[in-house]
């Protein structure tokens, strides 16, 4: 039985950041960086280079505290790769990704120095 590991890449499919199950090499190829992976959220398998697709697509989260970042609220609503500020955590983000959920209400996926990757909600009006 093959040994599972994750890893975050880019997946073409899904068009975002997300975790990987690598399920194998892939046979005939002199590029030993290549593997097959299963995307966990849309269930696709494709070739990933776990040189290229892993660490280029790292969001580098150095320094934006001394950008222009916009407070977080749901009420507003967030672009990719705007910079927020969580003021209930205390902590910096860059969005990465946006999703209709199937209520209908819009949400960002973050990653957050401190807190990591979370899902919040955007363009909430009550």
């Amino acid at each position: 039985m093959a040994r599972l590991k994750n890893v975050e890449a880019f997946c073409s499919v899904c068009n975002t950041l997300t975790k990987m199950e690598l399920a194998g090499d892939v046979v005939n190829t002199e590029e030993e960086n290549k593997r097959w992976a299963k995307c966990k959220k849309c269930k696709q398998t494709m070739i990933i280079d776990l040189v290229e697709d892993v660490k280029a697509t790292k969001v580098s989260l150095e320094g934006i505290e001394e950008e222009e970042c916009t407070s977080y609220s749901p009420k507003k609503t967030y672009s990719i790769g705007d910079t927020i500020f969580h003021e209930g955590w205390n902590d910096f983000g860059k969005v990465l990704s946006k999703e209709i959920m199937s209520n209908g209400h819009n949400s960002i996926s973050v990653d957050f120095q401190k807190s990591g990757l979370k899902k919040l909600i955007e363009s909430i009006n009550n």
